[in-house]
């Protein structure tokens, strides 16, 4: 029987273990605080990140790090993104040299610039020919209450991505393949900065043309950046790319897009990110990104106008009629490649 360590215990990382529970598969569930763990064990619930959804039997939840990760045969890895390297550094001593290793986080490391799986590589060198990155449009409380989805799983081996694609697909969440790792990892990534910008537009009443225009050059400019990154531009037109990012943009069950209606409404960051429990991961992303565009000297508008909003103090309205006034330029300006004919 295949067993299953889920590391991280926020929304997503109890929702894959609630999935892979009603699945029948032996899933344990690893909460960092000794405290926390009890609770949820005890009430089979986890009533701070998805309140309202037993855990089945099959679902066992831990503080214990050796637990969670000794004799698994996999390992997803939902935690958030800066905390991903130490808890890297806090299980590999526990984990076994067969085990597979899936990101299921999204976002890039401020200190090394580097996506999920970069830095689990880094920490566990051993494990670069077994390693998988998840992503897709998967609002955790949908997939909780097994509203359909589909997600995609992507690997340079393709054993791997096979093997994890059988663990995940279920009757509600269908998952495919793919190889493009970096493209997958920045799609879901950067996305997140435009769901900040989607909830300003909505939280300044700016309608759906708007929105529709600013998620569609939000689009062209993740896409800019990973194929400068050297992702395949089509991972873009996917799961990980526009699927995630429609979701992301579009859902009241989306954090980054709440935070952005909260910033049009005049609140401060600082006081947004101290009134949730959840991870906001647009915020930290949008540092990387610039970081990111600058060394591969890509132009990233919609990111620079974040970044003055969330850091500087500017004001939203200010940063729309800042992108809307920028030099007139060709559609498809920038977004160049070979493989699907532009010029």
């Amino acid at each position: 029987m295949t067993s299953v360590g889920v590391i991280g215990s926020g929304a997503w990382g109890t929702t894959l273990a609630l999935m892979l529970g009603k699945k029948g598969v032996a899933t344990t569930l690893w909460e960092h605080r000794d405290e926390r763990a009890l609770e949820i064990q005890r009430r089979r619930e986890n009533s701070l990140f998805l309140a309202g959804f037993r855990l089945p039997a099959m679902v066992q939840v831990t503080a214990d790090i050796a637990e969670a990760t000794h004799n698994k045969d996999i390992l997803l890895l939902v935690t958030p993104s800066q905390r991903m390297r130490e808890n890297m550094r806090i299980l590999a001593p526990h984990l076994d040299k067969e085990t597979l290793l899936v990101n299921a986080s999204k976002g890039i490391e401020m200190s090394s610039l580097k996506c999920m799986t970069e830095v689990i590589v880094e920490e566990v060198p051993t494990a670069r020919q077994r390693i998988a990155a998840l992503s897709g449009p998967n609002l955790s409380r949908e997939v909780a209450e097994e509203k359909p989805t589909a997600a995609v799983v992507a690997s340079h081996n393709d054993e791997v991505a096979v093997r994890i694609r059988d663990l995940l697909t279920t009757s509600y969440f269908r998952v495919y393949t793919a190889h493009d790792v970096t493209g997958i990892e920045l799609a879901g990534a950067l996305k997140n900065i435009i769901a900040i910008g989607a909830g300003i537009n909505d939280g300044l009443g700016y309608g759906e043309n708007a929105k529709a225009a600013f998620i569609t050059r939000g689009l062209a400019e993740i896409a800019r950046l990973g194929m400068a990154a050297g992702a395949n531009p089509l991972t873009f037109a996917g799961l990980a790319g526009v699927g995630d990012l429609i979701a992301t943009c579009a859902s009241p069950l989306s954090r980054n897009m709440q935070l952005g209606k909260r910033l049009a409404g005049g609140e401060r960051l600082e006081a947004i990110l101290s009134s949730t429990h959840s991870v906001a991961e647009g915020v930290s992303t949008t540092r990387a990104a610039l970081q990111l565009a600058a060394r591969y000297g890509v132009e990233m508008p919609i990111a620079q106008q974040m970044s003055q909003v969330l850091f500087a103090g500017l004001d939203p309205r200010k940063a729309v009629s800042e992108l809307m006034m920028r030099d007139p330029k060709g559609e498809l300006e920038g977004i160049v490649h070979a493989n699907i004919g532009l010029r």
